[in-house]
Formats: structure tokens, C-alpha cells, sequence
């Protein structure tokens, strides 16, 4: 026997209907990034070189920028490293980069062009400086690379910038007291197994994957860059100041270091931008970066130690306009 319900009345229709589309717009807003359609257009974010960190970090940024924000067209730029990505941005080759604070603060103590246009995103990772010889070399510290061949990274690249200043706080010229040769991570590994060259200088995040199969073949060990020649980087001038004494941990390359830390040097890299650039863009760049730290980071190990709590600290760059309003609306 069927039951017969009361009708419900016109108004009472009409306002359950607008009730119900008001609570499903504040669910689409709370949803949706920003609660507001997502910016579309083209930019250019320039990487670095492959299979380095900032190259592979770049590509699935990418990724990620493109399930947030599908009409944004984003192209990558293969670079040298964090110089030219500096140079780059502040004269408007690229829109977004990732660079290391020396490279930023060298750039900027140069003057170099637009210079004062470049403002930072978020502080992504550190990169720490990887000084590699044959397992079987007679290569101890940094003082007995004087009169070999050695690659000191490509030119334009942060691994040259430090390369050089490591070498010189060990009283060694880079153009007079070593062979110099531009091997990057991309060729470095490669003619370091062919005896082309004696070491070669890598700055990157842990682990860089142009290291792990060579890693695997057990072929090289690490040259220690102690605590005192630290100090002595670090009285060469303001740029200096952005890099610190650590340690590569024995989890990062555990064929080689065989439960071992090395002493090293380590400075951050910035995710930067120039202040001319859209606010809203760069707020949901932002906001891209922070929530895909843990899909991104189990490719990229060094996107692991991305954390909203620390990623404002973007010196020597003052935060984008579009950066600064997304952390101020994470505050509680």
C-alpha cells in the first residue's frame, strides 16, 4: 500500500534550492585553490642540467602546476646552473627559476641588470657540494687538487661560483694552480670512470641522481671539505655568508660512504620570480610548491624538505606580492 507525503510548499522550495546553492558555492570555494578560477597563459621557468636536481625538480613542478592550473602553459629552459637562472629572470628570459643564495647575492652585489626586479617564491632545499675523486686516488683534501685536472662545473653555473671560492680559501688559483675543465654533472661522472679527469666539483641536492649509478659501481669516494676551511670561505666576502659547515649523510649515497658522513658546505636555493610578475600567479605558484612537497618528494628526495614554516625565509630576496599572500593566509 503506497504512502501519500504532504506536498511541500512553493516558498519552501524555493528556499531549500537556495540554501542548498549557497552551501555548494562555499564548498566549491573551500575546494577550489584560492576559490577563484586559476590564472591561465604561458611562462618560462628555467631548470638547469640534466639529470640534476633542478632539471628534474622542474619537470614535475611542472606537472603539478598543470593538474592545478590547466590553462597555464609552463615551458622549461634548460640551463648551466644557478648563475645564468639568476641572470635569466632579472632580465626577463625566464619567469620562474630555482637559484642558490650566493649565486642570487652575487648577482646582486655586481649589479648585475634588473638585479633589483628579483624577489623570491619560497626557500626549497639546500644544495650541498660534492668534491669527487677516483676510490684509489691520492687525493685527500682540498689542498691536493693543486696541478690536476679538475672540473669545476660549467660556466655560469653555481657549481663554478663555489668551486672557485672552495679552491681559493685553499690557496689554490682556479686559472693557474689546476687544470679547470667544464664538466657539468652531465659529463662529469662519465670522465671521471674514463681517468679524463682527476675530480670534479658538484653542488646538488641529496641524493643527485647523475651520481647514483655511479654510486652503485662503488668507482668514487668523497674529499672532505673541513670546518676551518669553511671559515676561511667565509671571510671572502658578503656572498660568503650563505654557505655553512654540514655534513652529506651516510644515508645518501650508502654504496660510497659505507655508513660514513662527509664534511661539506651547504646553501640554500630559492625558488625566485621578479616583482613585475602577476601577484595572483605567484601566489598559486606558491601555494603549488607547498602542497605538492610529498608527491614531488618521493621522486625527488630534496623536495622532502620543503615545509611552509621555512620557506618564507627567502633571503637575500624579499617575497613576491603573490608569495607574501599566500603565507599570510596560512597563518591560523
Amino acid at each position: 500500500m503506497s504512502k501519500v507525503f504532504p506536498r511541500v510548499g512553493r516558498r519552501r522550495a524555493l528556499q531549500g534550492t537556495a540554501v542548498g546553492a549557497v552551501v555548494l558555492g562555499l564548498l566549491l570555494w573551500w575546494l577550489l585553490p584560492l576559490g577563484e578560477k586559476p590564472p591561465s597563459g604561458t611562462i618560462v621557468f628555467s631548470t638547469g642540467t640534466p639529470p640534476g636536481v633542478y632539471q628534474e625538480y622542474g619537470e614535475r613542478l611542472r606537472t603539478e602546476m598543470g593538474k592545478d592550473m590547466p590553462g597555464l602553459t609552463v615551458k622549461l629552459l634548460n640551463s648551466a646552473g644557478s648563475q645564468e637562472n639568476v641572470e635569466r629572470v632579472a632580465t626577463g628570459k625566464a619567469d620562474f627559476t630555482i637559484a642558490a643564495a650566493d649565486a642570487v647575492a652575487t648577482y646582486e652585489l655586481r649589479h648585475g641588470s634588473g638585479a633589483g626586479r628579483l624577489r623570491g617564491v619560497a626557500r626549497l632545499y639546500d644544495d650541498y657540494v660534492h668534491l669527487i675523486v677516483p676510490r684509489g686516488s691520492d687525493i685527500k683534501n682540498v689542498g691536493d687538487l693543486r696541478h690536476k685536472r679538475v672540473a669545476t662545473g660549467l660556466p655560469d653555473s653555481g657549481v663554478r661560483l663555489i668551486a672557485e671560492r672552495v679552491l681559493q680559501a685553499a690557496g689554490i688559483d682556479p686559472r693557474k694552480d689546476i687544470t679547470a675543465v667544464a664538466d657539468g654533472i652531465d659529463t662529469g661522472p662519465a670522465r671521471l670512470r674514463q681517468g679524463k679527469i682527476d675530480a670534479f666539483f658538484w653542488s646538488g641536492g641529496l641524493p643527485t641522481k647523475g651520481l647514483v649509478a655511479l654510486a652503485k659501481q662503488g668507482g668514487f669516494r668523497f674529499v672532505p671539505i673541513d670546518d676551518d676551511l669553511v671559515a676561511r670561505l667565509h671571510r671572502q666576502g658578503e656572498q660568503s655568508r650563505y654557505y655553512r659547515a654540514t655534513n652529506i649523510p651516510e644515508s645518501a649515497y650508502p654504496n660510497v660512504q659505507q655508513g660514513v658522513q662527509v664534511p661539506t658546505i651547504a646553501v640554500s636555493n630559492v625558488l625566485m620570480t621578479r616583482a613585475d610578475m602577476d601577484p595572483r600567479l605567484t601566489e598559486w605558484v606558491t601555494r603549488t610548491v607547498i602542497d605538492s612537497r610529498d608527491g614531488i618528494g618521493r621522486h625527488v628526495h630534496s623536495a622532502q624538505l620543503v615545509d611552509v614554516r621555512t620557506a618564507i625565509y627567502t633571503d637575500p630576496l624579499p617575497l613576491q606580492e603573490g608569495a607574501r599572500r599566500y603565507y599570510r593566509s596560512m597563518k591560523p
